[in-house]
């Protein structure tokens, strides 16, 4: 009777403890990419020499002249809650940025101010994504975008862009996957992780078809100003007639044009209606972003631009020497980038093969073998969706490029 009782209070204890957790967040997984990352921190702790290709932020300081703005806003005593929206200094930055810099003109009511693009994406898929409705995410794609949909309600579509075009999204890619549900698509450029950077061309069948159908489109720009190869930067929203910018949703922000990825400062662009429902989640989530870092992000859009022309030279340099030496590394097929500080390769020709008696069949095996092996840490295609490639960042020195170039191709020579 005893072990009944015991199996029985187990049983219920069992049934509370899953019950203490959430259906809606039980999608939630680490990723792959914070595993490896772990990984590789708990190496260095240990006193191995790691070298991380796997940074999604510029190694660089924020600029001085934004951080004394952050000083002199603290001298000041500006560190109450603001309008949720945000400070209407910022607001104002942020609306003459859009006109100078992308031919885009809003009202006050349209611009958002958030705890960074990421928050601003969250915000923008929970005010128009209604459970069922679906979003598509051309593939590969930035790694929170199909989780944010999820917690939504909605069902992530996934569209596979290909190589040859330079994993660029186009329209007959585009149109087998819309349906009747179809709610929005989410565009990158320049893109994580590709680097591929859309032309106006690239970009103005696919706004028109998608509007023509009420097909909201989130349009993410958050490396705007990372780009080579003097090509400019086109925001989708400035190529479309004016009666289609109802359905697009701009995003933007400061972390990686300026390096302020920890400062959390994004922005949004949206219609009104949209717009208005994004403020209430805001409201209700994070009431405002911080006030400090409002007062730092106007001196970053309205100040000195030196610091990001110098700093998107030196990812020149950066990104063309481990381009080259990538391609030196036989069966690698890097993507030449255009934008960001990324290269997407393709890693297929070391798929199914053995090395130290072990068959590596996925990326993800493949980058913990780097890992251990060559002390590199990458990030696996599986985590873009796009098994069989695998991320480097050259947010990192060229010493160290070079070095971990060295040390991945001695490890991969070990394949069989």
């Amino acid at each position: 009777m005893a072990t009944k009782e015991k199996i029985m209070e187990a049983v219920v204890q069992e049934t509370k403890t899953h019950s203490r957790l959430s259906t809606g967040t039980s999608m939630l997984r680490k990723s792959a990419t914070l595993e490896i990352s772990a990984k590789a921190k708990r190496m260095n702790a240990q006193g191995d020499r790691v070298i991380s290709f796997s940074a999604g932020e510029p190694d660089f300081d924020t600029p001085e002249n934004i951080k004394e703005a952050a000083k002199k806003a603290l001298d000041k005593g500006y560190t109450k809650y603001t309008d949720t929206t945000g400070i209407a200094e910022l607001k104002k930055a942020i609306r003459q940025k859009f006109m100078r810099e992308n031919n885009l003109h809003y009202d006050e009511g349209n611009i958002l101010v958030t705890s960074g693009a990421k928050y601003a994406i969250y915000a923008a898929i929970m005010a128009i994504v209604s459970p069922g409705e679906e979003v598509i995410i051309p593939a590969p794609y930035w790694v929170s975008y199909t989780t944010m949909v999820k917690l939504a309600g909605g069902k992530p579509v996934f569209c596979y862009t290909k190589e040859e075009n330079g994993f660029k999204l186009k329209l007959d890619d585009l149109k087998p996957v819309i349906t009747e549900n179809t709610k929005a698509v989410i565009i990158n450029t320049p893109n994580n992780p590709t680097g591929a950077v859309y032309e106006a061309s690239d970009l103005e069948e696919i706004a028109n078809y998608l509007c023509e159908r009420n097909i909201i489109i989130i349009s993410d720009e958050i490396y705007e100003k990372v780009i080579y190869d003097h090509k400019q930067h086109v925001s989708l929203a400035s190529i479309v007639p004016d009666k289609y910018k109802k359905d697009i949703i701009v995003i933007n922000g400061v972390s990686k044009a300026y390096s302020m990825t920890g400062w959390r400062i994004g922005y949004a662009a949206a219609p009104k209606d949209i717009a208005e429902r994004m403020t209430f989640f805001l409201a209700h989530t994070t009431s405002n972003a911080n006030s400090i870092a409002m007062y730092a992000t106007v001196e970053a859009l309205n100040g000195p631009q030196n610091s990001v022309e110098n700093m998107v030279r030196r990812f020149d340099r950066r990104r063309e020497f481990m381009y080259e030496e990538l391609k030196k590394i036989p069966g690698l097929v890097p993507i030449h980038p255009q934008g960001a500080f990324y290269i997407f390769c393709n890693f297929k020709h070391y798929l199914g093969k053995s090395v130290r008696g072990n068959v590596i069949n996925t990326t993800i095996e493949l980058a913990n073998f780097l890992l251990d092996e060559a002390h590199v840490a990458v990030v696996p295609g599986e985590s873009f969706g796009m098994p069989g490639y695998i991320r480097f960042s050259y947010a990192t020195n060229m010493d160290n490029i070079a070095e971990g170039i060295d040390n991945l191709a001695a490890a991969l020579a070990d394949f069989e």
